[in-house]
C-alpha cells in the first residue's frame, strides 16, 4: 500500500505558477502523481503543463470534486517563505487533511501557527523545509529525486521503510538499500526545522500499519527528542516492526548545530549518545556507520 502517497491520492500545487512550482510539477506528474490543480492567486484561468490554476484553494477543491470524482488529498506547497503561513492555513480551512510545505527558512512562530491550524481543523502536514515524500513506483510529492528520469533510477519499490531528519540523506539511504536489493515502501523526509508537522514517531506508526512495509530505517540526528518518543513507542509494544537506526552528529559539543535548525543539542538533553541508547534498550539495531545500513536491515527482515 505505501502511505502518505499514492498514485491514486489528489494532489494539487499551491505556488506552481512560480519557477519551483513548474519544476516540481513536472517531477510530479512525470512520476504518476495524480496533480488535479494548481493555485496561484492572481493566476487563475492559466494552465501549467495541462494542469489547470486557479486563484483559491477552495476553487481547486471544488474542481476536484466535479472533475476527479472526490476532494483534494494533498497540497504541496511551493511559495516563498512569507508566504507559506498564509497558503498553508487557507488550505487546511479549505479542507485539505495532509501539506507537504517544502520552503525553508518558514518563521519559527509561522510554523506554530500553522501547526495549532492543523491540529484545530484535524489536518496534518510534513516540513516546514521538507524534500517530501515518494512511494516509489506509485507516486512523488516535493521535490524528491529532482526529475521524474532519476527518481525512477534511483528508487526501487519493496518492503522498506525510510524516515530521515536530512533531505539529501533521505535520497541516499533508499539508494544505498536499493544497491543491496532492498526496495523501499515509501520514504518521507520530515524536514530539519525544530518545529515540524509529522515527526518520526507519526511516521513510524503510519508504517507499523501499512502491510507493505516489513521494517523501518530511520536517518537520525542529534537534538530534539523524535527519536527517543520513537523509541517509547517500541516500549509500549506499538511499534514491533523491526527498527534500523543511523544517528548523525556523534562528535557535535553541546551548542554545536549539525546541519539543520532542530539539531542541537541543549542542556545536556538530543545527545547522539542518549539517542543510540534509547533505541538500542527498546530494540532497535543501530548502527555505527551509515555504510551498515543496508547490510543490517537485511538481517534484520532475514535476508542473509
Amino acid at each position: 500500500m505505501a502511505i502518505i502517497i499514492d498514485e491514486n491520492k489528489r494532489v494539487i500545487i499551491q505556488g506552481i505558477t512560480g519557477r519551483e512550482g513548474q519544476a516540481r510539477c513536472r517531477l510530479m506528474l512525470g512520476y504518476g502523481t495524480n496533480v488535479v490543480a494548481g493555485c496561484t492567486p492572481g493566476k487563475g484561468g492559466q494552465e501549467v503543463q495541462g494542469v489547470p490554476v486557479f486563484d483559491k484553494v477552495a476553487e481547486a477543491m471544488e474542481h476536484a470534486q466535479i472533475n476527479h470524482a472526490g476532494p483534494v488529498d494533498i497540497s504541496v506547497v511551493l511559495v516563498p517563505a512569507k508566504f507559506v503561513k498564509g497558503a498553508a492555513i487557507e488550505a487546511i480551512k479549505a479542507g485539505v487533511k495532509l501539506l507537504v510545505i517544502v520552503p525553508d527558512r518558514v518563521p519559527l512562530w509561522d510554523a506554530m501557527e500553522i501547526a495549532a491550524c492543523a491540529d484545530k481543523h484535524g489536518a496534518q502536514f510534513v516540513g516546514p523545509n521538507t524534500l517530501g515524500v515518494i512511494s516509489p513506483g506509485k507516486a512523488v510529492v516535493g521535490m524528491i529525486g529532482g526529475r521524474a528520469e532519476s527518481a525512477k533510477q534511483w528508487f526501487k519499490p519493496g518492503s522498506v521503510g525510510v524516515i530521515s531528519r536530512s533531505g539529501g540523506m533521505s535520497s541516499s539511504t533508499a539508494y544505498y538499500l536499493g544497491q543491496a536489493g532492498i526496495g523501499t515502501s515509501t520514504i518521507c523526509h520530515v524536514g530539519g526545522d525544530s518545529v515540524l508537522g509529522l515527526r518520526f514517531p507519526d511516521v513510524a506508526l503510519m508504517f507499523q500499519n501499512d502491510p507493505q512495509t516489513q521494517a523501518i530505517v530511520i536517518f537520525g540526528e542529534i537534538g530534539g527528542s523524535m527519536e527517543e518518543d520513537l523509541a517509547d513507542l517500541m516500549q509500549q509494544g506499538k511499534v514491533t516492526k523491526p527498527v534500523i537506526a543511523y544517528i548523525g552528529g556523534k562528535a557535535a559539543k553541546e551548542g554545536t548545530r549539525f546541519s539543520h535548525a532542530g539539531a542541537i543539542i541543549e542542556g545536556g538533553k538530543g545527545t547522539h549518545a542518549g539517542k543510540v541508547k534509547a533505541l538500542t534498550e527498546a530494540g532497535a539495531t543501530v548502527v555505527d556507520s551509515f555504510g551498515d545500513l543496508p547490510a543490517a536491515t537485511k538481517r534484520a527482515i532475514g535476508h542473509f
